[in-house]
């Protein structure tokens, strides 16, 4: 996708907060400090509008950014750590529970991952979590540009492996400081939310050959 319109469109902790125009959604999970709101600011082609931070747990609402207001990106907190009381994380986790259960407008989920690491057990949950309740899950194994490229290819292998992923899942690595990958990801977004749109799009190619 062509990205030039962007924003910040709605900041909540409950449904009665989030956008009601009815666009699909995509939310972008993953554990505290994965590198998630880089990766949204490269996929919008902006430097901060997601706020990154080198201390993990700083995103405690779920934030929706309007892309060409088309669709919605959707910050939601990392999970697995957070510098906060224990009623305070259990309250987090049942917002973000509630939104991936019954938003009717979410129609896919990234799941990011650290390529340099086997996942971790909240990976490993959070997957077959998702994986239940029957979402398109996408992985992006993050941090791409930290290992030699030589090394890529293994370390995919280690987390199709150590998530147990299915044949249909799609991993694809990302590298925030080259922004490899963003048009990978693009391309299967496109494809799960507009597929009728995707296709006619192929035949009409196929017909100018």
């Amino acid at each position: 996708m062509e990205v030039n319109q962007v924003s910040l469109a709605a900041v909540g902790v409950k449904m009665d907060q989030y956008p009601k125009d009815g666009l699909p959604e995509v939310a972008f999970v993953g554990k505290s400090n994965v590198g998630k709101s880089t990766l949204i600011n490269a996929m919008v082609r902006r430097k901060a509008l997601a706020r990154t931070s080198s201390s993990p747990g700083k995103t405690r609402t779920i934030n929706f950014y309007d892309v060409e207001h088309k669709m919605y990106i959707v910050d939601v907190p990392g999970y697995g750590y957070a510098k906060a009381p224990k009623t305070e994380i259990e309250k987090w986790g049942r917002m973000i529970e509630t939104y991936l259960t019954e938003r009717k407008e979410l129609k896919a989920i990234v799941l990011l991952v650290d390529i340099r690491h086997e996942p971790g057990k909240n990976d490993v949950m959070m997957y077959e979590w998702l994986r239940h309740y029957g979402y398109d899950i996408i992985v992006a194994a993050t941090k791409m540009d930290k290992i030699n490229r030589s090394q890529i290819q293994k370390q995919l292998s280690v987390i199709r492996k150590g998530l147990g992923l299915r044949k249909e899942d799609r991993l694809l690595p990302f590298s925030g400081e080259t922004k490899a990958g963003v048009a990978e990801l693009w391309a299967v977004l496109e494809e799960v939310l507009w597929p009728k749109e995707r296709e006619e799009t192929g035949e009409m190619v196929e017909k100018n050959q």
